[in-house]
């Protein structure tokens, strides 16, 4: 292995470790915990080093988003997955109940994902691919139950938009956690054509 090689192997894992103390500092404490200065701490490396990887806790959110995305759209294949054989109905319903775990198990990172600015373009020429491929996930059990005349991509955006807010208002104490398999009975039995 030639020099060269070794230190973009060393800085590839302080960049994973940087993203990974940032997300267990966000997930245990929020994302106000996470500064530049408490990250350079726990890594045991000085801001500058840091620096020289993210410009700043904006850019460590898009990575923490990133891997999410790529997080959730795996869990979302894999729910899906698991429930083909029963049926669009339950793919439909797996798919959210995939969806509104994730939010709930990983709070700090639906948030990178879907609240902070992460500098991450959305619905865009140029968005990443890992949250193209969330969509994607979504977009491959959904587009089959959007109905006649009814764009895929449009129905998916409007049944994410309804996960989001549940995940959303039941995470802010709006709506009752102990109802949210009803309401996902009634998202799927209203929206989806089966």
């Amino acid at each position: 292995m030639s020099v060269q090689e070794r230190k973009e192997r060393e800085r590839a894992a302080r960049e994973r470790l940087i993203v990974a103390t940032a997300r267990e500092l966000a997930e245990r404490q929020g994302w106000d915990a996470v500064t530049t200065r408490r990250l350079a701490e726990r890594i045991e490396y000085s801001q500058p080093v840091l620096y020289s990887h993210f410009r700043g806790k904006r850019e460590i959110i898009g990575a923490v988003a990133l891997e999410g995305a790529t997080e959730l759209a795996a869990a979302l294949r894999a729910a899906t997955s698991a429930a083909a054989a029963e049926g669009p109905h339950a793919r439909v319903t797996a798919l959210a109940r995939g969806y509104l775990d994730f939010a709930a198990r990983n709070p700090a990172v639906y948030d990178a994902l879907f609240q902070l600015d992460g500098g991450l373009a959305y619905a865009q020429e140029d968005t990443p691919e890992p949250l193209k491929d969330a969509f994607a996930a979504l977009l491959e059990c959904l587009g089959e139950v959007a109905g006649d005349g009814v764009h895929p991509g449009l129905f998916t955006e409007v049944f994410w938009a309804s996960l989001h807010g549940i995940a959303t208002l039941t995470r802010a104490g709006r709506l009752p956690p102990g109802e949210t398999g009803q309401r996902v009975e009634l998202l799927v039995g209203r929206l989806a054509v089966l």
